[in-house]
């Protein structure tokens, strides 16, 4: 197996990180999508790739010209996008930055004195964890599993939105142990809105539309900030120049060391049990549960849903998932949209009962592979080169 290939992917101009929302009509507003998908660094990087060895595009969108990792756009080859999410400069290395696993509720305390924040930059923060517990007695539900993630409070908090967790404090969650909240960044200390208006044009005359102003929100990145990729199965230069989101806006791709967040393998075999994050968007076709999960059966409610993938077995005992998205785009090879999938939002969350005898090297697999069977569609090998139903494994914490 070759290995893995990170680049740090700065914008040099403003983006357009368009998603699934039409935009255009008279009036309309086409919000950004931040973070994008990871299809687009596989579109990005794989065209740059193209490009500078003067593969025939047109020729390589029909399958008529196989590239020996890229393969063609029907069978996408060894190319495979493992990581793929905002990333800043910090202490002359690229640190990830990741949204808040879906276990983790950021909060300011109701009771918090006035007076202590005053002559502060920002109220301060708590960290606060989910924990897996059965519901009481007597309670009814329709949880199609034996635990519901419950967060303990011991005073009341409002729940904080729009922070993004450090490759630091992400290693940190990994191995059990509650994130600080300075390793908590704010959206707007990454990236900031800047919206473009537009007029609608005439296709046959050419000539601008009346009446038809829309506004396009593009992304303004900070200074050292960017994001990182990390691509296995292909041999990818030190640099890039490439063509990024809408209207293929320049970025620069830069070989770089990355601290990629890494958990204790061993020790979450010998524990017997784990958590599942999700890092980048999950596309199931059992929509909330995994790939290798079976269907929920009628004693899950009791004793979980049974979960076989890449030599792990075990069952899963209760999940946090926020609200599902859908994803598309565009097939540049074939000219039309892709299929619309609901997929499972990066930063969910599973706890998982492992079988025993679960080694780590099953693990270490599971992690490798992500949550793709062994054999794909022509569809789902396309989506998995693109770097969907990324995942990493984390120690399952006894206590809050």
């Amino acid at each position: 197996m070759t290995a893995a290939i990170s680049h740090f992917i700065q914008p040099l101009d403003v983006l357009f990180l368009r998603g699934n929302r039409l935009f255009g009509a008279a009036g309309s507003y086409g919000e950004a999508l931040v973070p994008p998908w990871p299809s687009l660094a596989a579109g990005s990087l794989r065209s740059a790739l193209l490009a500078r060895e003067g593969v025939d595009l047109g020729e390589f969108a029909r399958g008529h010209a196989p590239h020996p990792e890229l393969g063609t756009p029907a069978d996408p080859g060894s190319f495979t996008v493992e990581a793929f999410q905002l990333a800043r400069e910090h202490e002359e290395r690229i640190e990830p930055l990741y949204p808040l696993p879906a276990d983790l509720s950021a909060q300011v305390p109701n009771d918090e004195d006035e007076q202590t924040r005053e002559g502060s930059d920002a109220p301060p923060l708590e960290l606060r964890r989910s924990l897996p517990a059965a519901p009481a007695a007597g309670l009814e539900n329709s949880h199609p599993l034996p635990y519901v993630p419950v967060l303990p409070e011991t005073r009341r908090g409002k729940p904080v939105t729009g922070l993004w967790l450090t490759g630091r404090g992400l290693a940190d969650w990994l191995a059990g142990n509650l994130p600080q909240p300075d390793e908590l960044l704010g959206t707007a200390q990454i990236w900031a809105p800047d919206p473009r208006i537009g007029i609608a044009l005439n296709p046959a005359t050419r000539s601008a539309e009346d009446a038809h102003l829309f506004t396009a929100q593009a992304v303004a990145m900070r200074e050292g900030t960017g994001f990182v990729s990390r691509v296995r199965g292909a041999t990818l230069p030190e640099s890039l120049a490439l063509r990024l989101g809408g209207d293929g806006r320049a970025a620069s791709a830069q070989q770089c060391a990355v601290d990629w967040p890494e958990p204790d393998l061993e020790a979450i075999a010998r524990s017997g049990r784990a958590r599942i994050l999700l890092t980048t968007p999950g596309l199931f076709a059992h929509g909330w549960l995994p790939t290798g999960t079976a269907a929920p059966a009628d004693d899950s409610a009791s004793r979980g849903a049974a979960f076989s993938l890449h030599g792990v077995e075990g069952r899963i005992v209760a999940a946090a998932v926020p609200r599902a998205e859908v994803i598309s785009g565009w097939d540049l090879a074939s000219n039309r949209p892709k299929p619309a999938r609901q997929a499972v939002p990066a930063g969910a969350v599973y706890w998982l009962e492992l079988a025993p005898g679960t080694t780590a090297d099953a693990l270490q697999r599971l992690a490798t592979e992500g949550l793709w069977p062994a054999h794909c569609d022509e569809e789902d090998a396309t989506r998995r080169a693109e770097g969907f139903n990324r995942c990493l494994l984390a120690t399952w914490p006894e206590t809050a």
